[in-house]
């Protein structure tokens, strides 16, 4: 079990070591790139607390997005003077988490499919607001004409500045979302995705967790909001269009549910698919069906690594050791046969 840890550990800090060094072998290109994948990871590991720690598959995740967004722009000064970094992130993240637990507050009450479309509702009504009213500068949205600074260190609006900010940031959400996952916290919410009527049982009163990482969460995805409106310089309705959050969920979902290096890894590989099929070099007039092209890679993605890319080495190892197995054994995986085992047992 440590040696599993340590792995994991040494794979996650292998590859932050990797993103750090992204700005000493590329371009202004490379660098936005990735600061932009950076953003998403974030959101996603955000979602994945809910989805893959808690079980709660939300389906407005951009809401809380864009409104961690819109504070970072709304809350500039009009002088144009740049904002005080110590004053508005924290502010998005709480505006954010404030919307989140309200949200979280109703819709909590629910469960299944109710749960998804109540959370999908809040998330429109949240969209409809920047859109239809001069709040949100209907759908041209506001553009951010002075960046947040912190005293003469840190400059957002240096593109290394923000770099290095977003990476900061990125690494401190891992490390608290893990940290959190190996607490009594993360552990109670570990047994309400698994059985919650066992919880229960048991004299857990589960609605408090669920809405506190309910409000985490939202809370984490303002963050992640205010670093995107920082590096586009702009927001807009399509924020917080239920098309991002399915986004968000498919990234999930393609890293593998139930680990943040999954998160992290699915928001690499749909943004990267994403930018390659918007390739007019390499796809030619093909570039403006992108959608059709990353759609079937990800239909066979969940077809062929239905643990998510964490899952492909397991997976590997699983395929390598069955090899000289008898054909009988060989069509059932070991987790299965396993499982079977128990069940006779029982």
């Amino acid at each position: 079990m440590l040696n599993l840890l340590s792995g994991r550990a040494a794979f996650a800090g292998l590859g932050f070591a990797v993103l750090a060094a992204v700005p000493l072998f590329s371009g202004g290109y490379v660098v936005d790139l990735i600061t932009k994948v950076m953003v998403y990871a974030m959101l996603a590991l955000s979602l994945e607390l809910l989805v893959g720690g808690t079980g709660l598959v939300c389906f407005g995740q951009a809401a809380f997005f864009g409104i961690g967004a819109y504070a970072a722009v709304k809350l500039a000064p009009e002088s144009g003077e740049p904002a005080s970094l110590v004053v508005v992130l924290p502010a998005a993240f709480l505006l954010a988490g404030l919307y989140a637990l309200v949200t979280g507050a109703l819709s909590l009450r629910t469960r299944g499919v109710y749960f998804i479309m109540v959370t999908l509702a809040f998330a429109q009504m949240a969209y409809y607001v920047v859109h239809d009213t001069p709040l949100g500068g209907g759908s041209d949205g506001i553009y951010l004409y002075a960046k947040p600074v912190l005293g003469s260190w840190i400059d957002l609006d240096k593109p290394l500045h923000l770099y290095a900010f977003t990476w900061g940031s990125l690494l401190a959400m891992f490390v608290l979302l893990a940290v959190l996952g190996r607490s009594h916290f993360g552990r109670a919410l570990a047994g309400i995705r698994v059985n919650e009527q066992r919880m229960r049982a048991t004299g857990f009163s589960t609605y408090p967790y669920k809405l506190a990482a309910f409000t985490l969460s939202g809370a984490l995805a303002g963050w992640a909001g205010f670093l995107f409106a920082v590096k586009d310089g702009a927001v807009n309705p399509e924020l917080m269009s239920w098309h991002l959050s399915g986004a968000v969920l498919i990234m999930i979902i393609l890293g593998g549910l139930g680990h943040l290096r999954g998160a992290v890894l699915g928001a690499f590989a749909f943004t990267l698919l994403q930018e390659l099929f918007k390739s007019e070099a390499i796809f030619g007039s093909f570039a403006k069906h992108w959608q059709l092209g990353l759609g079937f890679v990800i239909i066979l993605s969940v077809a062929w690594m239905p643990r998510g890319l964490v899952g492909v080495p397991g997976q590997l190892r699983e395929m390598w050791e069955m090899r000289g197995q008898p054909r009988t054994a060989k069509a059932r995986p070991k987790s299965v046969l396993a499982a079977l085992k128990r069940e006779r047992n029982a």
